[in-house]
């Protein structure tokens, strides 16, 4: 595949897992816009596509780039594992701890900034209550079901890509109401850390939907 400027945003970043280093770095919507074409996904973010080509380019062209695992191209009972280890399992641990961070930073801190951090836990609450149902619906109904072979194509669609579609939208809510994760000049340490960690978690999560919206899910309505 080479890539241009029609090329989906979904496939390059399949096809060439490295290539969402650079969606991530401009916040090019990978997972959930999987479907839109690298140009208009340059527009919608005010980005050079021709500029981006080449930044996919050189990321593409560094050593070892050629060995970044292929999930489409592997056994997708590997492939539902990996989701479960790198991405659920870390994120029962990792979201308690932010929980109890936006709790600390909204308490301690609320007269600072009222209306934003308010705003900020109540989207963060949204969200992981989101994350928590949906992972234990994908462990104890829908991976089972793919697995086994026999998931109907229509529930990914219908029900799990809609449930993407939700903490894609708290995701954005999050980035907006951190100012794209520019820490205060008047942050603590917890609240510099919780800036960091809510980054780190919006990476983790476009990552995470991204390998089932573009890859798991079709392959497994394929099957």
């Amino acid at each position: 595949m080479s890539i241009t400027p029609e090329s989906p945003v979904g496939e390059i970043a399949t096809r060439y897992p490295l290539a969402t280093r650079v969606f991530n770095r401009h916040n090019i919507d990978f997972c959930c816009g999987g479907g839109v074409a690298l140009a208009a996904a340059c527009e919608k973010r005010g980005l050079d596509t021709a500029a981006v080509l080449d930044e996919l380019a050189q990321t593409l062209a560094a050593p070892g780039a050629g060995e970044a695992k292929r999930w489409d191209e592997a056994p997708v009972a590997d492939l539902v594992r990996h989701i479960v280890d790198t991405f659920h399992t870390p994120l029962r641990e990792e979201l308690p701890r932010l929980e109890s961070m936006t709790r600390k930073v909204h308490r301690v801190h609320y007269d600072k900034d009222p209306e934003r951090l308010t705003a900020l836990l109540e989207s963060f609450l949204r969200l992981k209550a989101e994350v928590d149902e949906h992972m234990d619906e994908e462990e104890k109904t829908l991976f089972p079901e793919i697995l086994a072979g026999a998931a109907d194509p229509s529930r990914p669609v219908a029900a799990f890509v809609h449930d993407h579609e939700v903490v894609g939208a708290e995701l954005a809510r999050i980035r907006e109401l951190t100012d794209d994760f520019r820490v205060p000049a008047m942050a603590c340490s917890t609240w510099n850390a919780l800036w960091h960690g809510l980054a780190a978690l919006e990476t983790d999560l476009h990552e995470h939907i991204h390998l089932e919206n573009n890859v798991l899910f079709p392959r497994a309505s394929a099957a």
